[in-house]
C-alpha cells in the first residue's frame, strides 16, 4: 500500500480535492486520524518518517488499511506497520462510540479555535497521543482552512441558478476587547441538475444594503447566474441589492415571516383569525384564484383592521411573486422555510461556541457546516425534477396555466 505520508499532506488533500471531493467532515477526521497513527508511530521509533537519526531505534514498514465506521460515514485509514514490533493505535480499541466522539472533538475545537500546536497537543491527549510536533500541527491548520477557503471560492459552474434563498444569521464575536454582533450571510441555490446547492458565505459588520451588495456581487464575480427569483425574508437593504446585481430577477418575500409581521398589526384575539384568513392565499389551485383571494382577505381586514389591510396591500406583490410560477414548485418557493432548517443546523455548533474569538473562526465552522450540508445535498434526490425546472426558467410563462399536477416533477 502506498505511503501516506510518502508525499506532503498538503499534496494528499490537493489529490482528494482533485479526484471526488470527499465529505468535508469524514476528510478532516482521516487526516486527524492518520496524523494521530503518524505521530504515535514517530514516538515508537523515536524519529520522525523519514528523519535520519542516530537515536532511531525502529522503521517503518508501509501501512495496512482498516475501515472505521462513524457519524461521518466510513473512514479509511492507514495505520503505520513497523519493521520490528507491530503498532495499533490504542484509542481505536476503546469503545467505538467513545473514541469517535473523542476525534470528532479534536477536529471541531481545532477547526474552530485556529489549531494552535498547545491546544492541539492538549485535545489529542484525548486519546493518549502525547506527541505532535509543529510541523504536523501546521500542515493540518493549513489543510482545514483551505478545504473551507476551496468551498467558498469554488466558481459557481452548475447553473442557471433559478432559484436562490438569501438569510443573515447574527454571531457573536470578541473584537477591539468588546463583544459584538455581526451578520453570517448565506446563500443557497438550486443549480442546473435541479440539486440544492450552498453558494456563498461571508460576514459582515453591519446587516444594511452594501453588506448585501458585495456578497451578491461575490457571488456574480464568481458564476451566479440565471436567477429568476430571490427567496428571503425583508432584510435591511436586501430588495435593492437584489435589484442592483441581479436584474431581471424578482423577489419573493417569506410568507412565514411575513405572516408573523401582519399578527403584530392587529390585536391578540384576532390572530388566529388573522393567521387563518391569510393562509386561503396559499391554499388557492392556481394563480388567478390567488390574485383574488387576496384581494378578499385584504377587503376583510380592511372593516375590521384598516392598519393592517394597508400592511397586507404594501406587501402583496412581493408575497404572491411565487405565483408566476408553475403550482408544483410553489411549496418549495413561496418562504426561506428551506433555509431555517439550514440555519439551525449551523446554530446547533455555533450556540456551542457562545462568543467567537474572531471573524476567521466564525468562516472556519460555519463554512466546515455549510460545506458538510452542501455534499449532503449532492447525494440525495433532486429538489426540483428538470422538466419543471425547464418550465420555470421560462418565466413568466406566457399563456401557460401555472397548476401543475405531476407528481413527478418535484421530488423532496
Amino acid at each position: 500500500m502506498t505511503a501516506p505520508d510518502s508525499l506532503p499532506l498538503h499534496a494528499t488533500i490537493e489529490a482528494n480535492l482533485a479526484s471526488a471531493s470527499p465529505d468535508l467532515l469524514r476528510a478532516m477526521v482521516k487526516t486527524f486520524a492518520d496524523a494521530l497513527m503518524s505521530a504515535e508511530a514517530d514516538a515508537l521509533c523515536n524519529a520522525e518518517y523519514g528523519q535520519v537519526s542516530d537515536e532511531r531505534v525502529n522503521h517503518r514498514n508501509g501501512y495496512r488499511p482498516r475501515e472505521w465506521d462513524t457519524r461521518a460515514g466510513t473512514v479509511e485509514l492507514a495505520i503505520p506497520k513497523l519493521r520490528s514490533g507491530s503498532y495499533f493505535p490504542t484509542w481505536l480499541l476503546e469503545r467505538r462510540r467513545r473514541a469517535e466522539q473523542a476525534l470528532i472533538s479534536v477536529v471541531a475545537t481545532a477547526y474552530l479555535l485556529g489549531v494552535s500546536t498547545r491546544r492541539v497537543e492538549k485535545l489529542a491527549e484525548t486519546l493518549g497521543v502525547t506527541q505532535l510536533s509543529k510541523s504536523q500541527v501546521s500542515e493540518m491548520a493549513k489543510h482545514l482552512d483551505g478545504r473551507v477557503a476551496e468551498f467558498r471560492n469554488r466558481p459557481l459552474d452548475q447553473g442557471p441558478y433559478t432559484f436562490v434563498w438569501l438569510d443573515a444569521l447574527t454571531q457573536k464575536v470578541r473584537e477591539g476587547g468588546r463583544v459584538v454582533n455581526i451578520a453570517c450571510l448565506v446563500a443557497v441555490g438550486v443549480n442546473n441538475e435541479g440539486q440544492r446547492e450552498v453558494l456563498g458565505l461571508d460576514v459582515a459588520t453591519v446587516e444594511d444594503g452594501a453588506g448585501w451588495t458585495a456578497f451578491l456581487r461575490s457571488l456574480v464575480a464568481r458564476g451566479l447566474a440565471g436567477v429568476k427569483l430571490v427567496v428571503s425574508d425583508a432584510h435591511t437593504g436586501l430588495v435593492d441589492a437584489v435589484a442592483g446585481v441581479l436584474p431581471g430577477a424578482s423577489w419573493q418575500r417569506c410568507r412565514t415571516h411575513y405572516a408573523r409581521n401582519l399578527l403584530t398589526q392587529v390585536p391578540k384575539s384576532a390572530q388566529p383569525w388573522v393567521a387563518t384568513l391569510l393562509r386561503t392565499v396559499f391554499e388557492q389551485p392556481d394563480a388567478d384564484a390567488v390574485h383574488q383571494q387576496m384581494g378578499q382577505v385584504i377587503g376583510s381586514l380592511h372593516e375590521k383592521f384598516p392598519a393592517a389591510a394597508e400592511h397586507l396591500e404594501n406587501a402583496r406583490e412581493d408575497l404572491l411573486a411565487f405565483a408566476a410560477f408553475p403550482r408544483t414548485v410553489w411549496k418549495s418557493i413561496w418562504s426561506n422555510n428551506p433555509q431555517e432548517r439550514l440555519n439551525k443546523e449551523i446554530r446547533r455548533r455555533t450556540d456551542v461556541v457562545g462568543i467567537f474569538p474572531d471573524r476567521a473562526s466564525v468562516i472556519r465552522l460555519v463554512g466546515a457546516v455549510l460545506a458538510e450540508q452542501s455534499d449532503e445535498w449532492a447525494e440525495q434526490r433532486r429538489y426540483i425534477g428538470s422538466e419543471i425546472l425547464g418550465r420555470c426558467r421560462l418565466h413568466p410563462i406566457e399563456g401557460e396555466p401555472t397548476d401543475d399536477t405531476n407528481p413527478t416533477a418535484l421530488t423532496a
